[in-house]
């Protein structure tokens, strides 16, 4: 099946509150391109250099979202662009993206990775660490960084139960928040293999690349 299919077939089938973030890494730019044409605008990348170099050479117009673990030092190569850092999971690294977008004088958009998976593999923070980032006195320094939502990797497994428990917990840590904290509008969670329960359980945004792009070849 084509890219531009698979694309066309996910925008038919999400809701139309559910955003598509294709997920492109390690993919070539051509592929991008057939995605792009037929009408996907939102990419997800895991490393910020090998989106760096797709952003130089891709359509002005495409919305950048980082989506792997983020080394703070490599935060100002994607500064002058990105559209939403999914996985933030400290204090020191929204520090960063604030002084690198301060530089760049614009705003970056974040998510709180919250940790919902059993692995240890897993990234992310818990619902008391969100909180105790989102009350700082840092944070409500900081001018050039808004932090809009959580984001959430449910366990590698087959077991749908348990993954469904896992987005459950994550949509019930996003609404207590959001009670407090209104600006936290996107819920990003759910992949090619989970994606249909994630959007059961409240998802605003699912980060699809596989089943749009093929496997990856990490060679």
């Amino acid at each position: 099946m084509e890219i531009s299919e698979n694309i066309k077939k996910y925008k038919s089938e999400l809701p139309e509150n559910v955003k598509l973030v294709a997920i492109s890494k390690t993919k070539p730019n051509e592929d991008l391109l057939e995605a792009y044409r037929a009408g996907q605008r939102v990419f997800g990348e895991n490393k910020i250099q090998e989106m760096t170099d797709k952003q130089e050479e891709l359509p002005a117009d495409i919305e950048w979202h980082m989506v792997g673990h983020v080394q703070r030092n490599k935060v100002k190569y994607m500064a002058p662009f990105v559209s939403l850092i999914h996985a933030v999971d400290s204090l020191k690294l929204l520090k960063e993206i604030n002084k690198r977008a301060k530089q760049n004088e614009r705003t970056i958009n974040c998510l709180l990775q919250i940790k919902i998976a059993e692995e240890d593999s897993k990234f992310g923070i818990s619902k008391e660490d969100a909180v105790n980032i989102l009350d700082s006195e840092e944070y409500s320094k900081m001018d050039h960084v808004k932090i809009v939502g959580l984001m959430g990797m449910a366990t590698f497994t087959e077991d749908e139960d348990q993954i469904r428990s896992e987005f459950k917990f994550l949509k019930k840590v996003f609404d207590e928040l959001s009670e407090t904290y209104p600006e936290l509008t996107e819920l990003s969670m759910g992949m090619s293999g989970d994606y249909k329960i994630a959007v059961e359980c409240g998802s605003t945004m699912v980060r699809i690349g596989s089943s749009i792009f093929g496997a990856r070849n990490y060679n």
